[in-house]
C-alpha cells in the first residue's frame, strides 16, 4: 500500500447527505454510501479541514450550521491557531482550522488540506502496521500523533490516541459499533487494529 485513493461514509440518508456536503465544503470529495450499521457514540475518527484564515473557519463553520450540523467547539482562538469543530447531519465529526490566529483579509474559499484522523488504542502498533502496509511517516509526536506520508493522495492520514481525539474534538470517548468510514487505496481490503475497514481503490462513480 503505497496511496490513499478516498474514503468513503456510510450515512443512512445519502439524499441528506449529499445536499449538507454540496452546502459546506463542495469542493472536498465525499463518498457516501448507505448503511444502516448499529453506531452509537463517537466513532473513532475525524476529519480535518486545514485552511489559510480564521475567515475561512468562520465561513465554513457557519456553512455547516445553516446546512444542520452541529457545534460541538465554536470557533475560538487556541495555542496552535484558531479553529471549530461540528458535527454533521449524518453523524460525522469535521475539524476547521488555521494556524493563524488573525485575519489577514476576507475567507479565501480554498482547502489546503483535508486529513483523515484515525484515534487509535495503541499509537505503537498502529503505526508499525501501518508502515508494514508500506506507509512512510512524515511527522511524529511519539504517542500523541504520527502522519503519514501520501504525496499523491488527495487526502492525509494520521494516527491520534483515541481518547486525546476524543477529547480535542469535544465528544465523551465512548462509542460502539459501525466506524461508518471506509478506506480505499492500493493493498486492500483488509482491516486495521483498531477495526478501520479498507477496500481496494475502484473509479469513481459515472453518476
Amino acid at each position: 500500500m503505497t496511496s490513499l485513493e478516498t474514503f468513503t461514509l456510510e450515512v443512512a440518508d445519502t439524499t441528506a447527505a449529499r445536499h449538507f456536503y454540496a452546502a459546506f465544503a463542495a469542493g472536498v470529495e465525499v463518498r457516501l454510501r448507505a448503511s444502516e450499521a448499529p453506531t452509537t457514540g463517537f466513532r473513532g475518527f475525524a476529519l480535518s479541514l486545514t485552511v489559510p484564515r480564521p475567515a475561512d473557519v468562520d465561513a465554513l463553520a457557519g456553512a455547516a450550521l445553516a446546512a444542520g450540523a452541529t457545534a460541538l467547539k465554536p470557533a475560538s482562538k487556541s495555542f496552535w491557531g484558531y479553529g471549530a469543530v461540528v458535527q454533521a447531519p449524518d453523524g460525522t465529526i469535521w475539524k476547521l482550522a488555521t494556524s493563524a490566529k488573525r485575519d489577514a483579509g476576507p475567507a479565501t474559499g480554498r482547502i489546503d488540506d483535508v486529513v483523515l484522523l484515525l484515534g487509535v488504542a495503541d499509537m505503537s502498533a498502529s503505526k508499525r502496521f501501518y508502515v508494514d502496509l508500506g506507509l512512510a511517516v512524515a511527522r511524529s509526536f511519539g504517542s500523541k500523533y504520527v502522519e503519514f506520508a501520501t504525496p499523491s493522495s488527495p487526502f492525509k492520514m494520521a494516527l491520534y490516541g483515541r481518547r486525546a481525539l476524543a477529547k480535542d474534538v469535544g465528544v465523551p470517548i465512548d462509542g460502539s459499533g459501525s466506524h461508518r468510514l471506509v478506506i480505499s487505496g492500493a493493498g486492500g481490503p483488509f482491516t486495521d487494529l483498531d477495526g478501520f475497514a479498507w477496500e481496494a481503490a475502484v473509479p469513481a462513480p459515472t453518476a
